[in-house]
């Protein structure tokens, strides 16, 4: 039985609070969020179909009743399409399938060498490095062999590297936002590409091998991510803060640019003496 529909409706109406909805909590409440039966009213579906939802017993929901559930759990744009994507996978069979090994585009190759000192990575929905220009690998990954990317069985993993890498983790001074971000966007890719066997693989090694992920990950939360500010501890320049953008290239849905710039001038600073340093080599 597929339970990713299930499983999310679950969780967000476990974090909405009856007062949310303008409902009065009452003394004798043993949900922590909405009652089945409250949410089922204010989407305008039978409580017994909402239960059946619910408990994965119904894989039939229509765009209409996906977008009623949305609106009566307050979800964003991207938890709405996440939802949208549950319901779609539900409907036909899952099982774990591969992808063609994903490769970058000239074009994108093309704009990593034209960001110049401004430190960027292409990453494929799994995270995976597919691609970094110097300063950008520099930035983030240091440690690493900077031409990795081009070996796929040896591509560096951003997510694996947040949760499982020692220098990732000191690098970042706010390393659990950074860690819940990865999870929201890794629950985005799930829905979007239901049974694709990269992700499948990469979530269960790192709710096996880091007890933060799987904590994390049981908490149904989704996000892009589209943009963060992050505290750097660089062990060349030193402190830094930087706005970490994902932008996507042209004809690439399935791949990301994250760009990194300088939120302050002392960071300009930083990134401007890690470029010299790279370019010194």
């Amino acid at each position: 039985m597929d339970t990713g529909l299930a499983d999310f409706l679950q969780a967000c109406r476990a974090r909405l609070r009856p007062q949310d909805v303008g409902l009065v909590p009452g003394d004798r409440r043993r949900v922590p969020g909405l009652r089945r039966e409250e949410l089922a009213q204010l989407a305008g579906v039978s409580t017994s179909y909402y239960v059946r939802l619910e408990q994965g017993q119904s894989r039939n929901a229509s765009p209409e009743v996906i977008d009623a559930l949305a609106r009566a759990l307050r979800l964003d744009q991207a938890e709405r399409q996440h939802l949208h994507d549950l319901a779609r996978a539900g409907q036909r069979a899952r099982r774990a399938r591969g992808h063609p090994v994903e490769r970058v585009s000239e074009g994108t190759v093309e704009l990593l060498r034209a960001l110049g000192d401004t430190p960027a990575l292409a990453l494929g929905r799994a995270s995976d490095v597919l691609a970094w220009n110097p300063v950008g690998h520099a930035l983030l990954a240091g440690h690493l062999d900077f031409t990795a990317p081009q070996r796929p069985a040896e591509r560096p993993n951003m997510a694996r590297q947040v949760f499982l890498d020692a220098h990732t983790r000191e690098l970042y001074a706010n390393w659990t936002d950074k860690a819940l971000a990865v999870v929201a966007n890794l629950r985005l890719m799930t829905g979007r590409y239901p049974g694709d066997a990269t992700l499948t693989g990469l979530i269960g090694e790192l709710s096996t091998r880091s007890p933060e992920f799987a904590r994390f990950w049981a908490g149904n939360r989704v996000a892009a991510c589209n943009g963060a500010v992050y505290r750097l501890r660089h062990p060349l320049v030193g402190a830094l803060t930087v706005l970490q953008q994902t932008l996507i290239p042209v004809g690439e849905w399935s791949q990301t640019l994250a760009v990194s710039t300088p939120r302050d001038e002392a960071s300009g600073s930083a990134l401007a003496l890690l470029a010299h340093e790279v370019s010194s080599r």
